[in-house]
């Protein structure tokens, strides 16, 4: 049986934690930046960690 293939677009958006937990960038840091607040772009420049129920879908894309 042929090995599964890791999605291109999901191991540029996440990262694996230690703890095995999937972490990601803020959203909508790619664009338009000068139309949002300074105070906005901080806070979205945190990385966060997924939920339980968008890690499950994500570790099915990544073959984890």
């Amino acid at each position: 049986m042929p090995k599964n293939k890791t999605h291109s677009g999901s191991k540029k958006r996440f990262k694996t934690t230690g703890s095995k937990k999937l972490k990601m960038a803020g959203i909508n840091m790619r664009h338009n930046l000068e139309h949002k607040s300074s105070k906005k772009k901080r806070a979205l420049k945190q990385d966060s960690i997924l939920n339980k129920s968008d890690a499950k879908r994500a570790k099915n894309l990544l073959g984890i």
